[in-house]
């Protein structure tokens, strides 16, 4: 293993450590695999193995294989505590997986985003002062974008578990706009120093910059916005995860964060694209919580009997169910997914209506039904199922709100005008399923609720179903 095969720039390399290196190649086409497999339900268990797998076959041949400029190897007093830190961190991980609700997934992603946002800062905090770093570019790069991608992390993570609130003002873009110019100014002036990394307290102060820009960053934006933040946020864990790799020369760190920065960065735009507003809309202008034109307001709600809305679902050709963040609150899946299983028992068309940006991060509600076993072809995008609502018999919203709010689509004063929503108003008729009459996550009315063709039917949506299903069995 330490017979030198070559010699370049200083550095030597054996047998060993082509080893490591077609190791990271092969662990980068695993992640490549894994990312195909994940983009489709059918194969996303899979995808996620393959890509584990990859980084567990990198992980494993860095500590036994990698060696240093001079060609030393992983002293056996540091191998000893990179062991125990991953034993550690890796029962912290299978803990809270297993005990994480689904409701509470996307607050779960936003702290995975958060730690991996840390640690790539924190290489660059340290790697900056080493007088043998050649990256110095590379190194302020990962400092500061982790820095960001970790506290606008942990505040989206406060957000979306209703600990943080939003912060309203204009004036909110110009302190951005000051802090960031003067991220920039104070990295150009020490890429500019003959030595520095002896400029120990100004990359500090850097550092510090960095994490208040980041909380600044995400305060403003409104929560019909935070699936584009999570996954913005999650794109700049990658691209700092791949500067960390840059300043180490490793193939599997700078791949693993390339695959995972464009990912981010191409979900972040078909998130904006779903939503129909600009990252820089989203950025600056955040929608949510702050009122808004919504046009049929104060009209008259009319209720539905448990019986009725049975008997209108029984003797339907065509329901669509749209799922919202109250199905995922009410952990009502699996009772939905008895609904759909009985009402097509009776000879009824089942189909359920996925928008893009439904729940608190791209993909929640997929995911949620997935746990529940219902079938991945039952699952409509939104494009799709617009094309069926019209000839739809009933439309069953179930804890959504803003996504079906028809002012998207009717009032140019509404903060949403100009997202595209499913359009549940447009079927023959309409049963809401909701705990009160609250606004959504974006925190405006929804005039579906006063439309003649619509029904409430008010409670807990888990409840309710449950009921709905022993109803439909007495017919």
């Amino acid at each position: 293993m330490d017979q030198i095969l070559d010699t370049y720039n200083g550095m030597q390399f054996t047998v060993g450590s082509a080893i490591l290196e077609f190791s990271y190649l092969l662990a980068a086409i695993l992640f490549v695999v894994g990312l195909k497999k994940l983009s489709h339900p059918e194969t996303a268990r899979k995808g996620n193995f393959w890509a584990a797998t990859g980084m567990l076959l990198a992980m494993v041949t860095t500590l036994l294989l990698h060696e240093g400029r001079d060609g030393s190897r992983i002293q056996i007093q540091n191998f000893i505590v990179i062991i125990i830190t991953l034993m550690v961190g890796g029962t912290a991980g299978i803990i809270i997986s297993k005990k994480v609700r689904m409701t509470a997934m996307p607050e779960l992603v936003s702290f995975f985003n958060a730690t991996g946002g840390a640690a790539s800062a924190l290489v660059g905090l340290i790697e900056f002062a080493n007088p043998a770093n050649e990256s110095l570019l590379v190194t302020l790069l990962g400092l500061v974008i982790g820095s960001i991608a970790f506290s606008g992390s942990m505040i989206a993570f406060g957000k979306l578990n209703g600990s943080i609130g939003n912060i309203h003002g204009g004036f909110m873009k110009y302190v951005n706009f000051i802090l960031l110019a003067g991220l920039i100014a104070l990295s150009v002036y020490l890429l500019l120093q003959p030595e520095p990394n002896k400029y120990i307290v100004t990359i500090y102060i850097l550092f510090g910059l960095a994490l208040v820009y980041g909380v600044l960053f995400v305060m403003p934006i409104g929560g019909a916005d935070m699936p584009v933040v999570i996954s913005l946020l999650n794109s700049l864990t990658g691209i700092a995860a791949a500067m960390a790799g840059f300043i180490y020369h490793n193939l599997a760190m700078i791949l693993g964060g390339i695959f995972v920065g464009a990912a981010g960065s191409i979900l972040t735009l078909l998130m904006c694209k779903a939503m129909n507003r600009s990252l820089w809309n989203v950025i600056l202008g955040g929608f949510g919580g702050g009122g808004g034109v919504t046009g049929e307001t104060g009209g008259t709600v009319k209720e539905i009997t448990m019986s009725d809305a049975a008997v209108l679902l029984a003797y339907s050709q065509k329901v669509v169910i749209i799922p919202g963040y109250g199905l995922a609150v009410a952990q009502a899946q699996h009772t939905t997914h008895e609904l759909e299983k009985l009402l097509e028992g009776k000879g009824v068309q089942v189909k359920f209506g996925i928008h893009p940006v439904a729940g608190r991060m791209p993909g929640h509600m997929n995911v949620l039904l997935a746990e529940a076993d219902v079938p991945y072809d039952k699952l409509v995008e939104m494009d799709e199922i617009n094309k069926e609502i019209g000839a739809t018999d009933v439309v069953i919203v179930v804890g959504a709100n803003d996504v079906v709010n028809p002012a998207a689509n009717e009032t140019p004063g509404s903060p949403i005008y100009g997202m595209p929503i499913i359009n549940a108003s447009h079927a023959k008729n309409v049963i809401v399923m909701k705990r009160g009459m609250g606004k959504g996550y974006a925190g405006i009315e929804n005039p579906l609720f006063f439309k003649d063709n619509t029904r409430m039917l008010f409670g807990n949506a888990k409840d309710t179903i449950q009921k709905l299903v022993n109803e439909i069995n007495t017919l």
